[in-house]
C-alpha cells in the first residue's frame, strides 16, 4: 500500500466508512448515531458500517479500509474506560497512534471519536459521558463533511 497524495481523487469517492467498537455498544451507538444523522445533513456520500469488538482492534480495520481504496474517509468510534485490568492510556494511545499512521501511510482522512475519560466510574458519569458522545458524533460529522468539501476545491499536494 502507498501513499496516495492526491486527496482530489480520494475525496471523490463516493463513500465513508465508519467503525466502531462493540465494548461499550449503549454509548458508542449514540456517538454513530449522531454521526450518521449530523453527516446525512452535509454529504450525500454513502456511510459504510463496520463493528470490531474492542477499540484496540479499529485501527487494523481502518489499515484495511483505507488500503483498499473505496473510502473517502474514515472515522473511529470507541470507549476506552479503566477496567482495573491495564492502564487504558495505553490502549487509547496505541489506537490513536495507529489511526495517525493509517492516514500518513495511506493519505486517506481518519477521525478520530475514540474517547477515554479519566474517570468514567464514578456517580453520574456513564450518563454525562452519553451525552457527551451525542455531541462528540455531531463534531466529528462535521469535521468529516468540511475536510471532504475542502479537499474538493482545491488540490492539495
Amino acid at each position: 500500500m502507498s501513499f496516495n497524495s492526491d486527496y482530489f481523487v480520494t475525496a471523490a469517492r463516493g463513500r465513508v466508512a465508519f467503525i466502531q467498537s462493540c465494548w461499550h455498544r449503549d454509548i458508542v451507538d449514540r456517538l454513530r448515531d449522531s454521526f450518521l444523522h449530523e453527516f446525512s445533513q452535509r454529504d450525500g456520500r454513502n456511510v459504510s458500517m463496520f463493528e470490531v469488538p474492542g477499540a484496540f482492534e479499529i485501527p487494523l480495520r481502518a489499515k484495511l479500509l483505507a488500503a483498499s481504496g473505496d473510502y473517502a474517509a474514515i472515522v473511529a468510534a470507541g470507549l476506552v474506560v479503566d477496567g482495573g485490568i491495564y492502564r487504558h492510556e495505553f490502549v487509547a494511545g496505541a489506537v490513536i497512534d495507529g489511526l495517525m499512521s493509517v492516514q500518513l501511510d495511506t493519505g486517506v482522512p481518519v477521525f478520530s471519536a475514540v474517547l477515554t475519560p479519566h474517570d468514567f466510574e464514578s456517580d453520574g458519569q456513564p450518563a454525562f459521558f452519553a451525552e457527551h458522545f451525542v455531541t462528540k458524533g455531531t463534531e466529528t460529522a462535521r469535521a468529516c463533511a468540511s475536510t471532504l468539501a475542502s479537499y474538493t476545491k482545491e488540490h492539495v499536494a
